[in-house]
């Protein structure tokens, strides 16, 4: 008799497989792939449920492409652009560029004699800085605050926003069928014409950001720490946020002059997705985006991170929750075994019958939570596949590394079951399908399959290649990534507070 393992692959795989090569066959018909004389490339795809649409704008550019001394540089710019254009945002921009080529000649000026190793003046600092902050004032009066996103959201927009991460930055947001021409002009406007306004306050909201998600938060300080101690060579190293000085010392001109380089038409792609045809999207995107000048997309990184040769630490000795993380070098998202690597997260954290979640979780009940993925810090570079536990009360950060190693090892000396490997095939075809289900998902794995393969396709040939993955391919990769020479750890250890000093004097 079958498993219920084996009946729930086989009901979803008769039910999936229909449902993919119907999608598959019609999304051929429904995309337009266009690429402009600039080099930007554009995909509509008609999808009429609802008098709406929604894109999805890739730029290939992250925190690796950070310069150096100026980490967090793509994550500033993405929150520039929405302070609006020469035309949006300001009172009167003529006046407000004046003002704001004041503030960065004044900038330069303290921001020199601040970091000056010797002959330093703090009055001279002090004064240079009072000039910096009244130029700053001069300028905030021609600015309209909020009034791209105020423009959008009158006009129908939802879900304005954008994101920053290591290997591309997005931005995206949803609206009405009979705005396109609209959204156009808006989103070729904050790439044609960005304005720096408000850089250094806005400088501060990141600052900030970093003070509450790393810098106050221990996991998140792990986490930095242990990416730093994983990656000595290659741009992963540095934090998406930034490291603290440098924050506190890149200026508008240094924001500017990174968009220069990387927010280019040959280093995008737009996905437009919805209740629109390609027939009236394509030339109006030729009308607007079309105005941005073409040049040549920017070189590669060369720094490739050397292989690691000895097992590396991070050790966090606080007292908070206790918690254990360990990776694993392995390549990038194109390597020909990136699906083998998709099938092992499969197969160690989907859902409750995941190993590690039965094991940790549910057997041993040692963990909270307990979850192995790809794609630590990024995927477009060779990167980390990475183990992570959360203890429960009373049990240690030691138990989690054991419980762990344990599953690594089944998974290195014993096959998987027939079982496993059939769902694990199956919920790729499932996975897919769900995220093919609103505008908002479609455009942004079609931008993102079409900016790293070159072709949307791909992210069908994704399911493809899982399809592919054999038992013994599980067995091959782990071997070959999951060695001890290979590993890096981070731990938070959960050490009592520390006693405050006694504030008793001597004996009375």
């Amino acid at each position: 008799m079958k498993s219920r393992l084996a009946q729930l692959a086989a009901v979803f795989s008769i039910s999936f497989t229909s449902a993919f090569a119907q999608d598959l066959a019609s999304f051929e018909k429904r995309v337009t792939v266009k690429s402009l004389a600039n080099g930007l490339t554009l995909l509509v795809l008609q999808r009429p449920e609802a008098p709406v649409f929604a894109f999805f704008t890739h730029v290939d550019a992250g925190s690796a492409q950070d310069p150096k001394g100026a980490t967090g540089l793509a994550h500033m710019f993405e929150h520039m652009a929405f302070k609006g254009t020469d035309k949006i945002g300001t009172r009167n921009y003529a006046a407000e560029k004046v003002a704001l080529e004041k503030v960065e000649k004044a900038y330069a000026a303290y921001d020199y004699e601040r970091h000056k190793l010797v002959a330093k003046d703090p009055k001279k600092i002090a004064e240079l800085e009072k000039e910096w902050k009244a130029a700053i004032d001069v300028a905030d009066q021609y600015v309209i605050k909020n009034q791209f996103g105020e423009i959008v959201e009158r006009e129908g927009g939802e879900g304005l926003n954008a994101s920053t991460d290591e290997d591309e930055t997005a931005y995206h947001y949803s609206m009405p069928a009979n705005r396109v021409e609209l959204w156009a002009y808006l989103e070729s406007e904050r790439f044609l014409h960005p304005v720096m306004r408000e850089f250094y306050k806005e400088r501060n909201v990141v600052m900030e950001e970093r003070r509450m998600r790393t810098d106050s938060e221990p996991t998140g300080r792990l986490v930095e720490q242990f990416i730093a101690s994983a990656f000595v060579a290659h741009a992963y190293h540095r934090p998406t946020v930034g490291w603290m000085s440098d924050l506190e010392s890149f200026s508008a001109t240094d924001a500017a002059r990174f968009f220069e380089q990387y927010y280019i038409p040959a280093n995008m792609v737009v996905a437009v997705v919805g209740d629109v045809k390609a027939a009236d999207v394509v030339p109006l995107v030729e009308k607007y985006f079309g105005r941005l000048p073409a040049r040549p997309k920017p070189e590669e990184l060369r720094t490739v991170e050397p292989p690691q040769t000895a097992e590396r630490q991070a050790v966090l000795r606080e007292a908070t929750q206790p918690f254990y993380l360990e990776g694993y070098h392995r390549p990038a998202f194109d390597d020909p075994d990136d699906a083998v690597y998709d099938a092992i997260t499969d197969l160690m954290s989907n859902g409750r019958t995941s190993r590690l979640f039965r094991a940790l979780v549910r057997d041993k009940k040692t963990a909270a939570y307990a979850a192995g993925f790809s794609g630590l810090p990024g995927v477009k570079y060779p990167h980390l596949f990475a183990f992570y536990a959360v203890p429960l009360p009373g049990h240690t950060p030691a138990e989690m590394r054991d419980g762990i190693h344990a599953e690594i090892e089944r998974i290195k000396k014993q096959d998987i079951t027939d079982d496993e490997l059939k769902m694990i095939k199956t919920r790729a075809r499932a996975d897919l399908i769900r995220g093919l289900a609103d505008n908002q998902g479609l455009a942004y794995q079609l931008a993102t399959a079409q900016a790293r393969y070159g072709d949307w396709r791909e992210l069908f040939g994704q399911v493809d290649r899982i399809e592919r993955v054999s038992k013994a391919d599980i067995r091959r990769i782990a071997n070959k990534t999951f060695t001890v020479e290979n590993r890096t750890v981070g731990i938070i250890e959960n050490v009592p507070p520390t006693a405050p000093p006694s504030q008793s004097g001597g004996a009375q």
